[in-house]
């Protein structure tokens, strides 16, 4: 008997396909995966000839997506991570002092990585590895210890503390606003760095709206498409963009951005800290667990001194 699994492309060509069409270019994607960009326009053009059609418009800029391409990567990424999840679920099992966490690009970098530190220093016996993913939704939950998840805490089959409070106001280095803004019109009416996110997530319509203030970008504001890039243009001065407090407020206490207005939108939902309700942490991830709501604990009372 044939096996089931014969036609499937090697996986090579898959973790080639989703690097290149996360990062929009073949040489990023190589630099990400240590080879050589013919290494992985060659794996990708063997996954278009497997499948039978393009995958990447090639232009003369980077590539993007083919309509194919997308719908593949739609199906494809999630196996991909699910696949890695239960490796980290294994190595877990093998090795009780590691803790897998799930959590966005965003989380991660501004609030997770700079923390983790504190906790190695704290307890040096117990291994975290962060999986960051903008792709999440609560049923991954479960191929990982625990999850930081964004929305308002109701998952029936999670248990969730909240961690991080949406708190997301205009930011911009000193200097780039040179007049005082009158009020939100005034804002509304300057280029702004806009988030054109596919996910559930704040932009500068949604912002304004929340004030009661109508707003429609213009086709000439730069625009980009993950809340890191954004708040990356806004450090490098590119104009003023929204940041999540839990981004930026380590940045203004700092005095490398600056509040452009007082309005801050409070939406009442959050980063809660989750994990699957059917199954109880183990010894070290509830040392974690505990460690991170504390972190969180002594974050909001430090914003409010």
């Amino acid at each position: 008997m044939s096996s089931p699994f014969r036609d499937l492309p090697p996986l090579d060509t898959l973790i080639a396909f989703e690097a290149v069409a996360r990062l929009g270019s073949f040489t990023r994607a190589a630099d990400e995966l240590h080879v050589t960009q013919s290494a992985v326009s060659k794996q990708v053009r063997a996954l278009e000839r497997a499948l039978g059609v393009e995958l990447f418009r090639r232009l003369a800029r980077g590539v993007e997506l083919s309509a194919a391409g997308a719908l593949y990567r739609q199906e494809v990424v999630p196996v991909l991570q699910r696949i890695q999840a239960v490796g980290q679920r294994l190595s877990a099992i093998r090795h009780p002092n590691t803790v897998t966490v799930l959590a966005t690009h965003a989380v991660s970098q501004f609030w997770l990585f700079p923390r983790l530190l504190s906790f190695n220093a704290l307890h040096p016996q117990i291994t975290v590895h962060i999986h960051a993913s903008n792709d999440m939704q609560p049923f991954m939950v479960a191929d990982h210890d625990m999850a930081i998840l964004y929305g308002d805490g109701r998952w029936p089959a999670l248990t969730a503390q909240p961690l991080i409070p949406e708190i997301i106001y205009p930011v911009a280095r000193p200097g780039v606003v040179d007049r005082t803004l009158q009020g939100l019109e005034d804002l509304a009416a300057m280029p702004l760095i806009q988030l054109d996110s596919s996910w559930n997530c704040m932009d500068w319509q949604d912002w304004f709206a929340h004030f009661g203030v109508p707003y429609q970008p213009p086709k000439s504001d730069p625009t980009f498409n993950q809340l890191t890039l954004t708040f990356a243009a806004i450090q490098r001065g590119a104009g003023v963009g929204l940041a999540w407090d839990f981004m930026a407020a380590e940045a203004l206490q700092k005095g490398e951005l600056v509040t452009v207005t007082d309005w801050r939108a409070d939406t009442g939902l959050a980063e809660y800290l989750v994990h699957d309700r059917t199954r109880p942490l183990s010894g070290a991830s509830e040392i974690f667990h505990d460690w991170l709501i504390g972190e969180a604990a002594r974050s909001g009372a430090a914003a409010s001194e």
